[in-house]
């Protein structure tokens, strides 16, 4: 292998390393590749299969069958609003149409250009009894109203640096509201 594909792929080795360059292996490695990345790249695919000795095709339907991987790059932060039937009723989408708004996004763009937040739609979080549920990151947010969402992201975004706009009166989310 070149010094620039070593270089370039040095994390990926590391990773196959770890895991003893195991084909057997392959879901624990594309696991931890993509815990790197925020997501599997094609070329870092590829990369994998012709180390681990398997075919290109093994390894990206394998990476395309679990829902867990992706192949686009997600955002630091990654929101995900449920909306099944309890968080449906109980206004999921207006949070959705929130956060799309404050965020730029739209039902076929899901990450902000600064690669700061990905907001997923999921079926069910199982927490109907909470509905609408929210999870940013591994936190959980209950009875999340459409102002509340908005206030988790621009709490965020100022914890990272940024400035968010300014706000209505819009009351904090409290810690009570997050299980943790």
């Amino acid at each position: 292998m070149s010094e620039t594909a070593s270089r370039k792929f040095s994390r990926v080795l590391d990773i196959l390393e770890k895991n003893s360059n195991d084909p057997a292996r392959l879901i624990p490695i594309l696991q931890q590749v993509q815990d790197d990345y925020r997501y599997l790249p094609e070329e870092v695919l590829t990369f994998i299969a012709t180390s681990l000795d398997l075919p290109p095709a093994h390894v990206y339907g394998v990476a395309t069958f679990y829902a867990h991987f992706t192949l686009v790059p997600k955002g630091k932060h990654i929101l995900k609003l449920c909306d099944g039937t309890a968080c449906h009723v109980r206004g999921s989408e207006h949070i959705l149409s929130a956060l799309h708004s404050r965020l730029k996004l739209s039902a076929a763009k899901h990450t902000t250009d600064d690669m700061l937040f990905t907001v997923e739609c999921v079926s069910c979080l199982g927490a109907c009894g909470l509905a609408p549920v929210l999870v940013v990151d591994d936190r959980v947010y209950s009875k999340v109203t459409p102002e509340a969402a908005v206030e988790i992201v621009d709490k965020i975004v100022a914890e990272e640096g940024g400035v968010p706009p300014k706000a209505a009166s819009i009351s904090t989310p409290k810690k009570e509201d997050a299980i943790v």
